[in-house]
């Protein structure tokens, strides 16, 4: 080996070794410490993401906000999806009750038409049919597609229209005909005012 070789040698032994060896257990430590400080902000990250209800506490909050409290609450906690959900799932809930109530109402209706009663009593009956056929066909089925699609403002004014029409046959009832819907319509009208209610909230209204 010449003298220029012999000079050179010190960088071509074990040096390079250790310093390559030196760099993984660096990269290493670097892989653990970013693994462990994920495993600590992970959690956290996710109680923004996915806010859980606690003890109902969602649902309370929400039905205070909404003019019949009581109502809102035994419904919702009728319903065990109520107790995972959010608030724009909360006004699903709702809704669908109302629609489920109004759908009811008007197969009470049929079946009191059924019944062939006295002419006053058939006559507010046939019109609250008409007036609950194109709620439960129509506006509130679009209203719950509305509310799905986050379109607030159409939600708002299908469910409204329950509410609007419920008491129209209510007040077709005049003189001794008695009406035998009273607790059905009063029962929409209030969903109705409590859905309403909440998907204000979604509005930021």
């Amino acid at each position: 080996m010449n003298k220029l070789d012999s000079s050179l040698a010190p960088f071509f032994s074990s040096p390079p070794i250790f310093h390559s060896q030196k760099m993984s257990s660096s990269i290493s430590f670097l892989l653990l410490l970013h693994f462990v400080l994920l495993l600590m902000v992970l959690p956290i990250t996710q109680s923004f993401v996915f806010p859980l209800d606690e003890g109902g506490d969602l649902i309370k909050k929400t039905c205070k906000k909404t003019p019949h409290y009581d109502l809102c609450v035994s419904t919702l906690q009728s319903n065990p999806q109520s107790s995972n959900t959010d608030v724009p799932g909360l006004a699903q809930i709702i809704s669908d009750v109302l629609l489920a109530k109004a759908t009811d109402t008007l197969d009470y209706i049929h079946g009191l038409l059924k019944q062939s009663p006295e002419a006053e009593l058939q006559k507010a009956l046939a019109n609250c049919a008409e007036l609950y056929i194109p709620v439960v066909k129509f506006s509130l089925p679009q209203a719950i597609d509305a509310l799905t699609n986050g379109h607030f403002g159409f939600a708002n004014y299908g469910i409204s229209d329950a509410a609007k029409e419920g008491d129209a046959c209510e007040k077709g009832f005049s003189g001794s005909t008695k009406s035998p819907l009273t607790d059905r319509n009063t029962l929409v009208d209030n969903l109705s005012g409590v859905a309403v209610a909440i998907i204000n909230l979604l509005k930021g209204g």
